[in-house]
């Protein structure tokens, strides 16, 4: 590609003989779209700024680049960014960040080239496919095997397929979205990015020269635009913002993904019958939600707020199932002559008959002789009434829809029009009994000391304060909301910092206090603290002897639910020793669970960050503790892991895809039994290793001063002005770590090149059990079998590839502690050591070609928006006392944390 732009279309020229292996190893059709998103981007800034503008750009991509070989220092990178002016060093910032963005969007499209590439029909690794015939080959009796282990003996019957047919039936996947602020990009980023990946998909397809020629001018039209659209927020969002962003998710894919990921299942349960019978696949999705009911330390979270929040996910999906009832009752124009309708069908279409004359009348005229279509044009005024709160025609609740929709497909069946009637007519049935008339259950989370304080007033008698008004409004309009859309739509009560039971028996209290207007509540532990996790059995062992819980039980079938915290774990302890903390939590709370004779789901409040529990879905769930998955999984997607995983519909369906391979093969006796071997054999050395990173953790941030030198040498406090979010980022007043809520800690060691929350302290703890490396023979043989310890041991690798030694260093000597910054390389030189020795790998993620590749490729670019980003962290902690040139320091940091949080795709 010639033109002014045509040098910036690469991610960067050959540095290494790695880089030039990963460069040439690029597949063509991303190299393409990088090519020419790139070529454009660089043909704008001429146009925007002038050939100088692109020189200048280009300048510090070969001068990083060149950095990276060894050819030139960072000293003289530097320089160059300090020689231009402000507004120069903003535009700058600003063509790296857009380049991000446009590289990003080119990695989606080739990741969703490749997911069309593999399939091929075939058993694909990692699909639910695989995972069916691998439980079908598992031939199970009803006899114990190997070592006695109670509640754990296999029950089946008749082999592999009545074991399968088991777990399908308890099978669930519930991902809970949620507000936590770590989505850094602006809605408007996100749509202009969205039409320019609409336009390289029609590219992409195919087109004749003219049509080519347009789509080209139309694409530079949309660069142009997102060039020119600010890349950070000039207002702070509010809650009601947060849930129209998460809708879009839904509008823009869930809704559809959903019947196409049950059709995958039933496919693999039956073959190509599927879509001909009744279907053996069940809903097992259920989505939740946090966003408009989580309050904890957020007090713009409001009773009104959670409220209006379920009205706008009602208003979502009435419209959904609207336009899709609609739309199948136009295309199901099957004639009476061919196939009649069933009794039950037309005495359905006589009642409303007469309720509604005129409507009926009216789909007759349009649609003679065609009974089901009329039935369902008629279901689809029905659930527009129910938006537009029309009493008279609305329905009353999801299961008087679904009664329709199964009138009609089985009228259908009967009359022979079988692909009918387990078709289109299924796929609506999923999606009325997955998102209900509520799209996603609402879930309410609130500080146990607000509860105990709340309680203390109640019971006085007196006046109450606003606080206590606006608990007990909120458990008001929980009522409400269960009256309107029934119990599922919010039933849900966590209670964040649980100490004890009596934290639980607190939120029962304050309800039961409201009499008759009392909503029905599952209230929710939430162990989020290291010591918090050690005494969760005995808090569920309490719980037991509250009236409420009990009687709940009895309601449920004995299901309960407890959420796990990994973020504060992991700011407390270090990621190593919390990862083994959670283990031994989940494995005491399976033994409570079976001795009691509970049906318990683990809930995963995990970030999507490696600092926050983060990292691959699937990979994360075959290393939880045996018997703790049991067919059921609960786990919170945040921030810009929401529309990573679900912005896309083929992304989005080989993300379930992947988890519910993952869940069905984790309960399976053959992968829990291998790793129940592997932990009984390595848990001596895990627990060596988790004690030393532990004490080297603690060591750290323990030092006098930490948060404030930590607080100096990342963008910490700057962040807040990114308006990512609703929630403050400290749980209150006071400014010590502690009270630093655990995003705001991730992302702001994420921007330093640092990344310490994924990896700090491991180092030490694996020289603690292998004399510093010279006897590495049981860490790889606990490498090789136990999951825990493989997935431990990957994600932090993948974390110190996302690392930068050269460029953290400058910033950790912003703080002026140079013993601090002596201690965390040289615990960074330790892990990484270790890490690659005990792996095998020579270089930081040898054996994950696609990431390494992105990551290798990527850093030069990174790096030339930290030396941005320091050249303004430097002068603002240096002191700048000229108002305006502090305005401009300020606006060029966080553009340049925006871009470093594009180029290494991730926040908090």
């Amino acid at each position: 590609m010639n033109g002014p732009g045509a040098a910036l279309v690469t991610l960067g020229h050959v540095a290494t003989k790695t880089r030039d292996t990963l460069r040439q190893d690029m597949p063509e059709p991303l190299r393409r779209d990088v090519r020419l998103l790139g070529a454009m981007l660089g043909d704008g800034l001429v146009e925007y700024g002038g050939q100088g503008l692109l020189d200048d750009v280009e300048r510090l991509r070969h001068a990083v680049i060149a950095a990276r070989r060894g050819e030139t220092s960072a000293d003289e990178v530097a320089a160059i960014v300090d020689g231009w002016t402000l507004e120069r060093a903003e535009q700058v910032a600003r063509a790296f960040t857009v380049y991000f963005h446009l590289t990003n969007l080119a990695e989606e499209h080739h990741r969703i080239r490749t997911l069309r590439e593999r399939d091929t029909g075939d058993t694909v690794p990692g699909s639910v496919a695989a995972a069916v015939a691998e439980i079908r080959a598992e031939k199970i009796g009803t006899e114990k095997t190997g070592t006695e282990k109670t509640g754990t003996e296999k029950t089946g019957t008749g082999g592999g397929d009545d074991r399968l047919a088991e777990m399908i039936d308890g099978l669930e996947f519930r991902p809970v979205f949620t507000a936590h602020p770590t989505e850094a990009r602006r809605r408007a980023v996100v749509t202009a990015i969205q039409r320019i990946s609409d336009l390289l998909t029609a590219l992409n397809a195919g087109q004749g020269a003219s049509e080519r020629a347009e789509t080209e001018r139309r694409l530079r039209e949309e660069i142009d635009v997102l060039w020119r659209t600010a890349l950070r927020r000039g207002t702070q969002m509010d809650p009601l913002d947060e849930v129209r962003t998460a809708m879009a998710a839904f509008d823009e894919t869930i809704f559809r993904v959903v019947p196409h990921v049950y059709r995958t299942l039933d496919r693999a349960l039956d073959g190509d019958d599927t879509g001909t019978r009744p279907p053996k696949a069940r809903p097992y999705l259920r989505f939740g939600s946090w966003i408009g009911g989580d309050r904890d330390g957020n007090p713009y979270v409001t009773a009104q707020v959670t409220r209006d929040a379920v009205m706008i996910q009602a208003d979502h999906v009435l419209r959904a199932l609207e336009n899709a009832c609609a739309r199948v009752g136009r295309e199901l124009t099957v004639h009476e002559s061919t196939t009649p309708a069933s009794d039950a069908l037309r005495t359905a279409l006589a009642a409303a008959r007469t309720a509604h004359p005129s409507r009926l009348a009216e789909g007759a005229k349009r649609s003679p002789g065609e009974p089901h279509r009329q039935f369902l044009l008629y279901a689809a005024n029905r659930v527009a009434a129910t938006r537009e709160r029309d009493a008279d025609l609305a329905y009353a609740s999801p299961d008087e829809l679904l009664a329709d929709l199964r009138t009609v497909q089985e009228s259908l069946a009967a009359a022979g029009a079988v692909r009918q009637a387990y078709g289109r007519v299924q796929q609506l049935i999923w999606q009325v009994e997955t998102f209900g008339f509520h799209l996603a259950e609402l879930e309410i989370r609130q500080h146990s000391e607000l509860h105990e304080k709340a309680l203390a007033e109640v019971r006085a008698g007196g006046e109450l304060s606003e606080m206590t008004e606006e608990i007990l409004e909120t458990l008001r309009v929980v009522a409400w909301i269960q009256k309107r859309f029934g119990v599922r739509a919010c039933h849900r009560y966590i209670v964040s910092f649980t100490r004890s039971a009596q934290d639980m028996a607190n939120v029962h209290e304050l309800a039961e206090s409201l009499g008759e207007g009392a909503p029905v509540l599952d209230v929710i532990p939430l162990f989020e603290t290291g010591e918090d996790l050690e005494r969760a059995p005995s808090v569920l062992e309490g719980m037991l002897e509250i009236p409420a819980v009990r009687r709940r039980l009895d309601d449920t079938g004995r299901r309960m639910e407890v959420m796990l915290g990994y973020s504060d774990s992991a700011k407390q302890l270090g990621p190593a020793s919390a990862t083994l903390r959670l283990y031994d939590t989940q494995e005491a709370l399976t033994e409570w669970a079976a001795r009691n004779g509970i049906t318990l789901t683990l809930f995963h409040g995990r970030g999507g960050s490696l600092g926050r529990g983060g990292g691959p879905a699937n990979r994360a769930i075959l290393a939880q503790a045996p018997g703790s998955v049991a067919g059921r999984f609960k786990v919170t997607e945040q921030g810009e892991v929401i529309f990573a995983r679900y912005g896309r519909g083929e992304i989005a369906e080989r993300h379930v895809e992947q988890v519910t391979s993952a869940v069905l093969l984790a309960s399976t006796d053959a992968v829990q039994d291998r790793a129940r071997e592997a932990a009984a054999r390595f848990r001596p050395l895990a627990d060596k290793i988790g004690e030393a990173a532990k004490d080297a953790f603690r060591s750290l941030i323990e030092t006098e001063d930490f948060a404030a030198w930590f607080a100096r040498v990342s963008p910490l406090e700057e962040i807040a002005e990114l308006r990512i979010g609703s929630r403050p980022s400290r749980r209150k007043a006071a400014r010590g770590l502690e009270d630093l809520r655990a995003i705001p800690w991730v992302f702001a060691w994420t921007q330093t090149r640092v990344n310490l929350p994924g990896w700090y302290g491991l180092g030490s703890g694996l020289a603690a059990v292998s004399d510093d490396g010279r006897d590495l023979t049981g860490l790889r043989e606990a490498y090789e079998a136990w999951p825990l310890f493989n997935t431990l041991l990957d994600n932090a690798e993948m974390s110190l590839a996302k690392s930068d030694r050269a460029i953290a260093e400058r910033y950790l000597a912003l703080g002026g502690r140079p013993e601090l910054s002596e201690t965390v390389l040289a615990e960074y030189d330790r892990t990484r050591r270790l890490v690659l020795a005990v792996t095998g790998h020579e270089r930081l993620l040898e054996n994950r070609r696609v990431l390494s590749r992105a990551v290798e490729l990527r850093n030069p670019y990174v790096d030339a928006l930290s030396h941005l980003q320091l050249r303004a962290l430097a002068a603002l902690r240096a002191g700048v006392t000229d108002e305006q040139e502090r305005d401009h320091l300020e606006a060029l940091l966080l553009l340049s944390v925006n871009g470093v949080a594009a180029g290494l795709q991730n926040t908090g």
